[in-house]
């Protein structure tokens, strides 16, 4: 009797063991590869050769200008009918959902930035929104003056001495660093959203709805943007300039352990879509 080689052993596993086979994959894998990215990215950034850094410029330059024309012709229509047919208090409280749900990646990264301070206001915030607020519909701790602490794994790495390295713009993402890059690879496995589907592929569309709302909901809040940027002589310089100071200023509120407060769940900043 012949005896089966292991890739028909696999092939002919039942899908549960396929599926957790898959799991350990991810797990051991993608960990060790990000942990590779970092230190890649600690090694040629700690110093950049200019302030800032855009090596890749013309190869930016055209990503900018697909994704201000994606924004032109799908996602500001789209947007602009969102806005049309949901009342101001629904989009409040989408956009308080996602801010409570977003809410873990700040007590974490409080955590790993020995910001104990904003670990209280964050964790406190989290367990308000989510039992009086009904599960963060409702922003219940800004009404009782707890402040909103804003920090991310990029922030983090920053905070560690990890240079931003070059400047890059995301398809439909938009702006980034080499550190905000791996920054947010980390989130992603710090969201809680980013399990609603895990290991289900029927839930999966559960998340991959809820992230299409997200994203909707924040750019509804910015029409009208575009004037701004339409305004300036080289809007890609202009935004780029804009989002390497903001994320700057976040590094060094980590450093000196500030807490980085916001107003609430609102924000006035651009969007860096662009």
């Amino acid at each position: 009797m012949p005896v089966r080689s292991d890739v028909n052993i696999t092939l002919d596993a039942p899908k549960g063991i396929r599926r957790l086979m898959r799991h350990n994959f991810a797990s051991s894998v993608l960990p060790t590869c990000c942990v590779g990215i970092i230190f890649l990215l600690a090694g040629c950034v700690h110093s950049p050769p200019s302030h800032p850094w855009d090596p890749i410029q013309p190869v930016n330059r055209v990503v900018f200008k697909f994704n201000r024309k994606a924004d032109k012709y799908v996602l500001r229509p789209v947007a602009k009918g969102y806005n049309k047919v949901t009342p101001s208090p629904v989009q409040s409280s989408i956009g308080n959902f996602f801010a409570n749900a977003h809410e873990p990646v700040t007590i974490i990264n409080s955590i790993l930035q020995l910001n104990f301070k904003a670990f209280n206001q964050s964790l406190g915030r989290f367990m308000i929104n989510t039992v009086a607020g009904v599960g963060g519909l409702f922003d219940v701790a800004s009404k009782v003056g707890v402040p909103n602490p804003q920090k991310d794994f990029g922030q983090t790495l920053g905070r560690w001495g990890l240079g931003r390295g070059p400047y890059l713009v995301l398809p439909l993402m938009g702006p980034s660093d080499g550190r905000d890059l791996v920054g947010r690879v980390g989130d992603h496995w710090l969201y809680p959203i980013t399990y609603l589907g895990y290991g289900n592929n029927n839930e999966k569309y559960t998340e991959y709805g809820l992230d299409g709302l997200y994203f909707l909901n924040k750019r509804a809040q910015y029409l009208g943007y575009e004037q701004l940027l339409s305004h300036q002589f080289d809007p890609y310089i202009f935004l780029r300039g804009y989002y390497l100071k903001q994320r700057q200023q976040k590094v060094d509120n980590a450093q000196t352990g500030q807490s980085g407060k916001g107003q609430g769940n609102k924000t006035n900043k651009l969007p860096v879509g662009g």
